[in-house]
């Protein structure tokens, strides 16, 4: 992931007084672009300063017996942070690492790779980075240590860790490369990377790639026993047909993951040159369709009823309303959102800050979006972590209609497909508005080929209302603050849904997590008359299955503590009534009980509005404590 720069003047309002004046000047590093909207606001990097110095990174848990004696050299320069996501030229090494490591040429040419993601490194490497060599240049972070810190002259290489499909095999292995930054960002990626490990995982199936369901279309449509149900239904030009594969789930020991099975879902256009048509609107039914993935072809196939397509309709497509005989809306005027001053917030490479804020942004192709280090400004309490490490890790959708084909969808979007590899270019449409930095990701396809997805994150200011307000009754007074959020963003489409995740961070210590569901209901076909229990009537002979959305997120958090330290706890709040009798004369009391969570068992926990149930992460001890609401 990366950035690109269109204009390089900056504005007073993202630096301090005294360098108002002053452009700001470009940080280009090797191997990475970046892209901002009408202007680049782009932090000066500091200095280096000869500082003590080793060779190597100590060991945290000798640190304690270091001398006080070191040697004083300038630190090399570090062009990527140890967090920073994998370049383009990183990626292509990690593949031809692994490509070159395979036994036999047919072990090789039968590699289909997954995933290549940064292998991030333990957190008190973290720390020195943000020590020494990167933003926020705060030796604090780093715990203290009999006789002053000891400093490395260069910070450990980075590494790569892959998931690499063997179609001949059918195996999954998990590889481990270690990266050299020489190579990674002057040699265009030549091929110098170091297998570090390399392991097969039995009985497991890796996500699915866009190839692979592009193959499966192709040989489902191709399969003759299936152009002929198509022409049972009417439809003779395949050109029409959608075919989408879903993962086959595991509802017995036929799905078991030994073989990489599809059942995919069928679904037909009206016309064949009306890109923008609504396929989704018209779901084939009565179709069972089981493909072998590794192999490509279909294995089993029955044409077990004759359910009719639901009408056409063109006011279901996706084109403006004028063009398929509607109206859209005419009385909205335009809305201008313009930051004459630029924005507030500034960017140092992947490094964040804004309003007391401080954090990395990382994109993996499963989580999409990942928020590292994440900080306040605490008046003189100085800089204060929040959290190591937020993401959303996986999403699950499970169908309630018993009937087929909808009971076996129960999509694991993340796992199965990949929240970060479906994210889009917003260059193709974009909900952000006013000044606007854009971050690209780039991702290793099926081949091991590298793609890049362009202005893939959004980052921008947003006024949010009010965010405090007071009259005073007896002078008419009244003072009122406004609200301004930083809000980081992706959207990604899976299939028919389109998702958006972003994360805001409010000037009152607040971050909120949303996520926005659009797109396109995964829908089902109705015999004429009939009406479904287990879904929505919205069209005739269409119906919307009832079905859920659950989003998991994973938060490591770190409120009030340095890396390595594990001092944060877990308290759940109830509203509790008080019983009548002497600490409740008048039957009105209640309050606010708290119960430390003590194991990951203790902590499965429901929701629960009638009690206002909430969690608490804060410091284990008083004297530090900073609570954190979620």
């Amino acid at each position: 992931m990366a950035s690109t720069s269109k204009k390089t003047t900056s504005s007073p309002s993202c630096c301090d007084s005294s360098a108002s004046a002053t452009p700001l000047p470009i940080r280009r590093d090797a191997g990475t672009t970046s892209s901002l909207v009408q202007q680049d606001w782009t932090a000066p990097v500091p200095s280096a300063k000869p500082r003590p110095a080793v060779d190597s990174l100590p060991d945290p848990s000798r640190t304690a017996s270091a001398t006080k004696t070191a040697i004083p050299v300038m630190l090399k320069l570090q062009t990527s942070h140890p967090l920073d996501p994998l370049s383009a030229a990183e990626i292509s090494v990690a593949v031809a690492t692994v490509r070159a490591a395979g036994a036999t040429p047919e072990l090789r040419d039968s590699m289909r790779f997954i995933e290549v993601v940064l292998l991030e490194p333990d957190k008190h490497v973290v720390a020195l980075a943000d020590a020494y060599f990167f933003p926020p240049f705060q030796s604090s972070l780093l715990p203290r240590t009999k006789g002053g810190p000891i400093i490395p002259t260069k910070l450990p290489p980075r590494r790569a860790r892959l998931v690499v499909y063997n179609k001949r095999s059918n195996e999954t292995s998990i590889s481990i490369v270690e990266l050299s930054e020489v190579h990674a960002a002057t040699r265009g990626g030549h091929h110098r990377g170091k297998v570090i490990s390399s392991q097969v995982v039995p009985d497991v199936q890796p996500p699915m790639d866009a190839v692979e369901y592009a193959e499966c279309e192709a040989v489902v449509k191709d399969f003759p026993p299936f152009t002929e149900a198509m022409k049972k239904r009417g439809i003779e030009d395949m050109e029409l047909v959608m075919v989408d594969a879903w993962c086959v789930g595991y509802h017995s020991d036929a799905d078991a993951p030994s073989r990489r099975l599809a059942k995919p879902l069928i679904f037909c256009r009206t016309e064949s040159d009306c890109p923008m048509e609504n396929g989704y609107a018209r779901p084939v039914e009565g179709i069972h369709v089981l493909v072998d993935m590794q192999n490509m072809k279909v294995i089993e196939f029955e044409d077990r009823k004759l359910v009719p397509l639901p009408p056409a309709d063109p006011l279901r497509n996706y084109t403006p309303g004028e063009t398929r005989g509607g109206v859209d809306r005419s009385d909205v005027k335009p809305l201008q959102i313009i930051q004459l001053e630029g924005p507030s917030f500034r960017v140092n490479g992947h490094y964040i800050e804004w309003q007391k804020w401080s954090f990395r942004i990382g994109f993996t192709p499963r989580e999409g979006l990942v928020i590292h280090s994440v900080a306040y400004v605490d008046g003189s309490r100085g800089r204060r972590p929040v959290a190591h490490r937020l993401s959303f890790v996986e999403m699950v959708v499970p169908y309630g209609d018993p009937n087929e084909p909808h009971y076996r969808k129960n999509a694991f979007d993340a796992g199965e497909d990949g929240l970060g590899k479906n994210a889009h270019s917003l260059k193709k449409g974009c909900d952000c508005l006013g000044f606007i930095k854009y971050f690209d990701a780039h991702f290793t396809n099926f081949t091991g080929g590298v793609e890049t997805i362009e202005n893939c994150v959004c980052l921008h200011e947003e006024d949010h209302g009010i965010l405090w307000k007071h009259q005073d009754w007896r002078t008419g007074l009244a003072e009122v603050r406004r609200s301004r959020r930083l809000t980081v963003s992706f959207i990604c489409t899976v299939a028919n849904y389109e998702y958006g995740f972003f994360w805001h961070f409010y000037q009152d210590g607040k971050i909120e997590a949303e996520v926005k569901l659009t797109g396109i209901l995964s829908l089902g076909a109705l015999q004429p008359g009939e009406t479904r229990k287990y879904g929505t009537t919205i069209a005739p002979g269409l119906y919307a299955p009832v079905h859920q959305h659950f989003f998991v997120a994973r938060m490591d958090m770190a409120v009030d503590c340095k890396p390595g330290e594990a001092f944060n706890q877990v308290v759940e709040v109830n509203v509790e009534v008080e019983k009548p009798g002497e600490k409740n004369i008048h039957n009105n009391a209640f309050y606010a009980k708290e119960t430390l969570l003590q194991s990951e068992l203790q902590a499965m926990r429901d929701c629960n509005p009638q009690t206002a149930r909430h969690w608490i992460v804060r410091h284990s001890f008083p004297c530090c404590r900073a609570a954190l609401a979620k």
